[in-house]
């Protein structure tokens, strides 16, 4: 018998671990609750919730084509090899299929169960392509992002498929797998599907609605224009290959444009894609360092006032503080406000972007290590082929530009309504003043000078 370890892929579409193990004939599936594990990863109440429910709807899938799925809870990483082990034993297990993962504890927790003398099958499934696939002419992998995309592009393009790996067959004999709850604090979930059924229809609308238009409307945040598919991409729910055979099935040319909405989508696909490779290259990420050296010489204020202003939406900037109530309120962030806010807190109150970067994935829906990371060191300039750390973010004019009606900033601070379209972008009682804050910002980054 055959066992299929499902982790962020609760899909059975488009899984290469689940589709293999099924060319064998009838197979089990586990899924392990790790409590101690999700609570040191920062994983949001409201992602645990979206978790759980997106669970079940795999067991009920996985109960149609008569596969029993096993929910084993054990307290961290750590405890899966033996209990993995003992499950193995008891059902006579001779192979674990399961898709890899890229972020440090669990490339040692697949280690460990390797270890253990499990015959652990593993596939990629989180890239559209997979690291080591796309380097440069010396066969290294990319530091810069542009270069990336580009080389991205020419191998799709010379791609004779991109079809998914298909669901596998149904087997006639159906199970009863029981309904599953994890015993943590979770926050309501249902704004977001948590089935595959209603990931695609939403990848449709989008498709169908709005992608036309993503390069014009994407950075306001007033606006529904973006795909709402970062929850389910998070999980597993849905995969960034789906998501580009659907968009190409929509626009044949998609490969060979520029400027373009569904080309600037598949841009921000790529970009998920490249913060990927970047852990894969640079492993120390996934233990808080910076990807630029120089920048661990950057100092600091790290004022836990300020922090706690900033983390309540206080800060007296608009636009900043409508952000951070939109994360506290609904688990979700847009992404122009998400560098907004990223670079407001690295810059204008000059506080470690760690302290950031762990507070959005307490608090996000879609949540994703790689991406979370990647953004957060982009805004803070020391990350790989970041923002230039002389270039921040003026919280004012960003909101004039973005928000220009203040219709985003009016759905979140009640008691700036009945301002004027001009007025409500202006600061009030700020927690620091902008031209300061530059040139604080400026003076401690300029560690990160480039020599010549």
């Amino acid at each position: 018998m055959d066992l299929v370890w499902f982790r962020k892929d609760l899909r059975i579409n488009d899984n290469p671990a689940l589709y293999q193990a099924s060319l064998n004939g009838p197979c089990m599936a586990v899924y392990f609750v790790t409590p101690q594990q999700w609570l040191a990863h920062d994983i949001a109440p409201i992602q645990l919730d979206f978790m759980e429910r997106a669970v079940n709807h795999l067991s009920t899938a996985l109960a149609k084509l008569g596969i029993k799925l096993h929910v084993i809870e054990v307290e961290d990483f750590k405890r899966i090899p033996s209990r993995l082990q003992a499950f193995c034993n008891e059902f006579n297990i001779t192979n674990v299929y399961a898709n890899s993962e890229i972020e440090i504890n669990e490339l040692a927790r697949d280690t460990a169960v390797q270890n253990a003398g499990i015959t652990l099958n593993l596939y990629r499934a989180d890239c559209l392509l997979n690291p080591g696939e796309v380097v440069t002419l010396q066969g290294t992998m990319f530091k810069v992002f542009t270069p990336f995309k580009n080389a991205c592009l020419k191998l799709l393009r010379q791609s004779t498929n991109l079809q998914p790996y298909p669901a596998p067959t149904i087997n006639n004999t159906a199970v009863n797998n029981a309904p599953i709850s994890f015993n943590l604090a979770k926050k309501c979930s249902d704004a977001w599907p948590a089935c595959e059924s209603g990931v695609h229809q939403l990848l449709q609308q989008f498709i169908e609605n709005h992608v036309d238009q993503y390069h014009q409307k994407r950075d306001f945040p007033a606006l529904s224009a973006t795909s709402q598919l970062g929850a389910a991409l998070a999980i597993g729910l849905i995969t960034s290959k789906q998501c580009v055979y659907y968009l190409l099935q929509a626009f044949p040319r998609l490969l060979d444009s520029a400027e373009t909405g569904p080309a600037i989508w598949l841009n921000e696909l790529i970009w998920r894609d490249f913060y990927r490779h970047i852990m894969v290259l640079n492993p120390s990420i996934g233990k808080g360092a910076n990807y630029k050296s120089a920048a661990n010489n950057v100092i600091w204020s790290n004022n836990p006032d300020d922090f706690k202003a900033w983390c309540n939406g206080q800060t007296g900037y608009p636009l900043v503080d409508a952000a951070m109530l939109q994360l506290n309120q609904t688990g979700w962030m847009h992404n122009r406000l998400r560098m907004v806010c990223a670079s407001f807190l690295s810059k204008h109150l000059l506080i470690d972007w760690r302290w950031g970067e762990s507070y959005f994935k307490q608090q996000l829906i879609d949540g994703d290590f790689a991406s979370n990371n990647g953004g957060w060191q982009w805004a803070a300039s020391t990350g790989c082929d970041a923002q230039p750390y002389f270039r921040i973010f003026n919280p004012t004019l960003q909101s004039k530009r973005f928000d220009p009606n203040g219709e985003f900033i009016r759905t979140y601070l009640y008691e700036r309504q009945k301002l004027s379209n001009k007025a409500i972008h202006l600061p009030i009682d700020p927690i620091v003043d902008h031209q300061f804050a530059r040139q604080r910002a400026l003076d401690a980054f300029s560690v990160l000078k480039v020599k010549h």
